[in-house]
């Protein structure tokens, strides 16, 4: 393995990857924005002739869009020359990122004379065969600027500086859709749903009393201790893998009652001396 690391970030706009740029400048990246994709065995090339440059970063995105049709053969190409390559695509809610337009009143690219939509659709089209390359998939639907960042910093802190790995815990309905960044997924809609109780329905799986009508259930009991006797043996796993950032997604009907409850039961059991846990309760103020 050669001695260069290049991250490359894509992802539609407004998905964050100008923050991202930013930090990996922060941790002494050199990071060029918006490189044509067919220059980068060049700039890898010089890079190695270089002593003081070991690290590199850069954005690949519809900016560049003429050439990203030899993107996926070129990074096949650089990935076989031994080069350690991470391909990084930052992903968001179609909603989320018509949201960030409209607060920065930003015009997207591929749809200055359009709604922001109509662009989001052309770039998601332009991107697939980047997203399908993609190593790791973030999605930055729910993060403010400062999770962002450190999420990145996260994910690109040198391997050894990491002593403990990053698990997130999310909480989500399926009526919102998966979390397109979870590692593991596990459906809850087979507890009683507190929806229906009518003291219930108001409240959401934060609540005491509702915490203790789930997990009073002998299915949420049983359930919970055998998914947490699975994490006991897989974590340790995928920390030994040199996997720093672990995203475990638990799903409910609307995300507001059993997987919000169940993500506070387990947070509350997985080893953290072993991990640094973050809970991320993702639609539990959505209607």
């Amino acid at each position: 393995m050669k001695e260069i690391r290049l991250v490359i970030l894509s992802g539609p706009s407004g998905a964050g990857k100008s923050t991202a740029m930013n930090v990996l400048e922060d941790m002494n990246f050199f990071c060029v924005d918006n490189l044509p994709v067919m220059l980068l065995p060049k700039f890898l090339e010089l890079s190695l002739q270089s002593r003081e440059i070991t690290k590199l970063a850069t954005v690949v995105d519809v900016r560049g869009r003429e050439f990203l049709k030899d993107f996926p053969l070129i990074l096949k190409e650089i990935k076989e020359s031994g080069y350690n390559i991470k391909l990084l695509y930052l992903e968001s809610s179609d909603d989320a990122l018509i949201r960030r337009f409209s607060e920065t009143r930003r015009k997207h690219p591929l749809a200055p004379e359009e709604s922001p939509i109509e662009g989001i659709i052309r770039e998601r089209k332009i991107l697939k065969e980047v997203k399908d390359s993609a190593d790791d998939i973030i999605d930055t639907t729910d993060f403010n600027v400062h999770q962002l960042k450190e999420i990145i910093r996260d994910h690109f802190s040198e391997p050894a500086k990491i002593a403990e790995m990053t698990v997130n815990l999310v909480s989500f309905g399926y009526r919102y859709g998966i979390p397109q960044d979870a590692d593991i997924v596990m459906d809850v809609r087979f507890l009683p749903n507190p929806y229906f109780i009518d003291e219930f329905r108001g409240l959401d799986g934060r609540n005491n009393e509702v915490k203790i009508f789930i997990n009073n259930k002998p299915e949420a009991r049983e359930f919970i201790e055998r998914f947490m006797m699975l994490m006991d043996y897989l974590i340790p796993l995928y920390r030994n893998e040199g996997k720093s950032y672990l995203t475990i997604s638990i799903g409910c009907t609307g995300g507001k009652h059993r997987s919000v409850s169940i993500v506070d039961e387990i947070a509350g059991n997985i080893k953290s001396d072993k991990c640094i846990l973050r809970k991320i309760h993702r639609d539990v103020e959505k209607p």
